[in-house]
């Protein structure tokens, strides 16, 4: 049965799904990099350092956050194509030396979520983001963005919520923060979740119950009568996005700024997720919009 993601919104929480420390190539240490988050107003990160499965609840240190498990992979699958793989949750028995289709295939056994890593920087193809059915996708890459500008992955997004309407969007640092390489806080996720654990903020984030953004924000996000009522920070630009040329807008060309809007649901496209933009270009988006999951 189709169900509304954002209706039963409880506290937002802000995070950060992919981001590195000493632990890998990192120049942070776990510490440090929990303080310099947490003063800029987050509640929560993921341990997402190369080929380390991370144990959060094993650590005793005290940090003014929450932190998730998680594990980056990278390496070529039997077709040949180049990954890299955010995985979220908590694993056992993953090392370089099994491989990356072996390693893959247990973090999917263990039941992590599976997010396809910029793939406009790696270079992949859309055969290759579609092959593994991977559980979302970065939309948005901050490092990526300054190291060359492939930052953006929305084409690839599209094309597999076209094969898996829940395929979930996110926004993500990647932040090293090492002595060449100072870029952080660039794009984060919001998560709806009714407790800041992490039992409850990796619930959410397996039901989409979250947006991603760059700067810009939603204030709330309802279904009324057959229409998609949204309220957000001042934007120049509402959009509800849907399949192929498919798409429907608020806002004006000149410098007026807009902060909410009405849509009627369509009933014929495959998906739609609202995205909203600011007068500087920044953006944030929600995952689609409807699920059919539990």
């Amino acid at each position: 049965m189709q169900q509304f993601r954002y209706n039963d919104t409880g506290q937002w929480f802000k995070g950060n799904l992919h981001i590195h420390s000493t632990l890998s190539d990192g120049g942070r240490t776990l510490p440090e990099l929990a303080k310099l988050y947490a003063d800029a107003g987050y509640d929560f990160l993921t341990r997402m350092d190369h080929w380390v499965a991370s144990d959060a609840a094993a650590d005793t240190t005290s940090y003014p956050l929450l932190w998730l498990d998680g594990a980056e992979l990278d390496g070529h699958d039997y077709a040949g194509g180049y990954y890299h793989v955010v995985c979220l949750g908590h694993f056992e028995g993953i090392s370089p030396e099994m491989g990356f289709v072996a390693a893959i295939e247990s973090v999917r056994r263990q039941g992590g979520l599976l997010i396809l890593a910029h793939p406009a920087w790696c270079g992949n193809s859309m055969d290759e983001a579609l092959r593994w059915q991977f559980h979302g996708v970065e939309v948005y890459n901050h490092i990526c963005h300054w190291l060359n500008g492939k930052s953006d992955s929305r084409a690839y997004w599209n094309a597999m919520l076209l094969r898996n309407s829940d395929t979930l969007g996110i926004g993500a640092d990647d932040a090293h923060l090492r002595a060449n390489n100072q870029v952080w806080n660039g794009a984060w996720v919001h998560v709806s979740a009714p407790e800041l654990t992490r039992e409850a903020i990796m619930d959410a984030i397996r039901r989409g119950r979250f947006y991603s953004s760059q700067g810009p924000d939603f204030k709330s996000i309802e279904l009324v009568d057959g229409h998609i009522e949204v309220q957000t920070s001042p934007v120049r630009w509402i959009r509800l996005v849907g399949p192929n040329m498919h798409g429907r807008r608020e806002g004006r060309l000149d410098s007026t700024s807009i902060d909410q809007a009405s849509f009627s649901v369509p009933t014929t496209w495959e998906y739609l997720y609202l995205e909203i933009e600011d007068e500087n270009g920044r953006r944030a988006w929600t995952n689609s919009l409807f699920t059919y999951s539990d």
